[in-house]
C-alpha cells in the first residue's frame, strides 16, 4: 500500500519549482528593464550636459569676439571645394563678410589647403572677395597657402592682394576636368543590354552605360574649354603683370612654392603667423571660420550624414571640376 504522505509531497514539488522559477524570471526581467531605463536616463543626461556645455562655450567665444581689439582676421578653406561642407561658398562667404566688417580687423588672411573642386563655388568666393576688397579698400586680403592651393583653390587665391606660400607647397593646376566611366564594352561581353528611354536626343548624355557620340564628346570639350578660359581670365586679372606666362602656365601642371614664386603665381614665402606679424603688423589673430557644430558632429558619428552622402554620391550628375 502506497504512503499517501509521500505521494502528496512528490506531486506538489514540481508545481512549486515552476512557480518559483517563474517568479525569479519575472523579477530578473523587471531588473533588466530597470537597468536599461536608468542607462538610457544617464545617457540622455550626459548628452544634455554636453549640449549645455557647448552652448556655454559658444556664448563665451561669442562674447570673447565682440571686442577682440586690433587684430588680423583669419578664414580657413580646407579640403575639397564643393556645394556642401566647410569649404563651400555658403560657409566661406559669411565668414569673409564678418572678417572684413569687423572694425577691429586690420587685414584678412585666407588660409588655403585645397586640391580644388567646383568651379561654381570657387567662382562665387572669388567674386565675393573682389566685392569686399572694393567695399573695404583699406583692408588687404592675403592668401597663405598651407600644403596645397591647386585648381579651384588657386581660382580663389587669384583674387587676393598677395599670395604667400611655403617652398614645398603645391600651387597651380590651372585646368578643368570632367570624368566618368564607360561600361559599354564590358556589357557587350557579358551580354547585358542597356534599356534607356529618353525624350530628347541628348538627354542620356554622359550615361556611363551608353556609348558616347563624337558630337557629344565635342560638346563636352567645348564646355570645358569655356570654363578653362574663365579660369585663365580670373588668374590674369588677379595676378596682372606679376604673372610670368609660359606655354605651361595654363596647361594644368602644378609646381612647388619656390617655383610658383618664380613664375609669378605667388608673391613670397610666409606663414599665417609671419604674415600677421611682419606684413600686417597685427600679431593677434582671430579666426572667423565657420566651424562645424556639435549637432552635425553627433549626426555624423551615428552615421546619419554617411547615408545621405552615399545617396547624394549615387545621384550626382557628372559636372566639371577644377581639382
Amino acid at each position: 500500500m502506497e504512503n499517501p504522505i509521500n505521494t502528496g509531497s512528490t506531486n506538489s514539488a514540481p508545481g512549486w519549482e515552476r512557480e518559483l522559477l517563474e517568479k525569479l524570471a519575472i523579477e530578473s526581467l523587471k531588473e533588466q528593464r530597470l537597468r536599461r531605463r536608468w542607462g538610457i536616463f544617464f545617457k540622455l543626461l550626459f548628452l544634455v550636459f554636453i549640449l549645455f556645455s557647448f552652448y556655454l562655450f559658444s556664448d563665451y567665444r561669442s562674447a570673447e569676439m565682440e571686442n577682440p581689439g586690433r587684430h588680423t582676421a583669419l578664414v580657413d578653406i580646407n579640403g575639397t571645394i564643393e556645394s556642401e561642407g566647410n569649404a563651400s561658398a555658403h560657409a566661406i562667404i559669411p565668414a569673409l563678410n564678418r572678417a572684413f566688417s569687423d572694425s577691429g580687423s586690420v587685414a584678412v588672411i585666407l588660409r588655403i589647403n585645397s586640391p580644388g573642386g567646383s568651379p561654381v563655388q570657387a567662382g562665387m568666393i572669388n567674386d565675393e572677395i573682389l566685392r569686399l576688397r572694393k567695399q573695404y579698400p583699406q583692408k588687404k586680403l592675403y592668401v597663405v597657402v598651407d600644403e596645397m592651393c591647386a585648381s579651384g583653390g588657386y581660382y580663389i587665391a587669384a583674387a587676393a592682394d598677395k599670395i604667400f606660400v611655403n617652398k614645398a607647397s603645391i600651387v597651380g593646376s590651372i585646368g578643368v576636368l570632367m570624368d566618368s566611366f564607360g561600361f559599354t564594352g564590358l556589357m557587350d561581353k557579358v551580354g547585358v543590354e542597356r534599356r534607356l528611354m529618353t525624350a530628347g536626343e541628348n538627354k542620356g548624355f554622359m550615361d556611363p552605360f551608353s556609348p558616347q557620340t563624337a558630337k557629344q564628346k565635342a560638346f563636352s570639350q567645348e564646355m570645358l574649354n569655356e570654363i578653362h578660359q574663365q579660369f585663365i581670365d580670373v588668374v590674369r586679372q588677379g595676378r596682372g603683370k606679376r604673372l610670368k606666362e609660359t606655354p605651361e602656365t595654363f596647361s594644368g601642371l602644378f609646381w612647388v612654392g619656390s617655383k610658383a614664386v618664380e613664375m609669378g603665381l605667388a608673391d613670397d614665402f610666409g606663414t599665417t603667423a609671419s604674415v600677421a606679424r611682419d606684413v600686417i603688423e597685427a600679431e593677434d589673430i582671430v579666426d572667423y571660420t565657420e566651424k562645424e557644430g556639435l549637432p552635425e558632429r553627433v549626426l555624423k558619428k551615428f552615421g546619419a550624414s554617411i547615408g545621405g552622402g552615399a545617396i547624394s554620391a549615387m545621384t550626382k550628375l557628372n559636372v566639371p571640376g577644377i581639382h
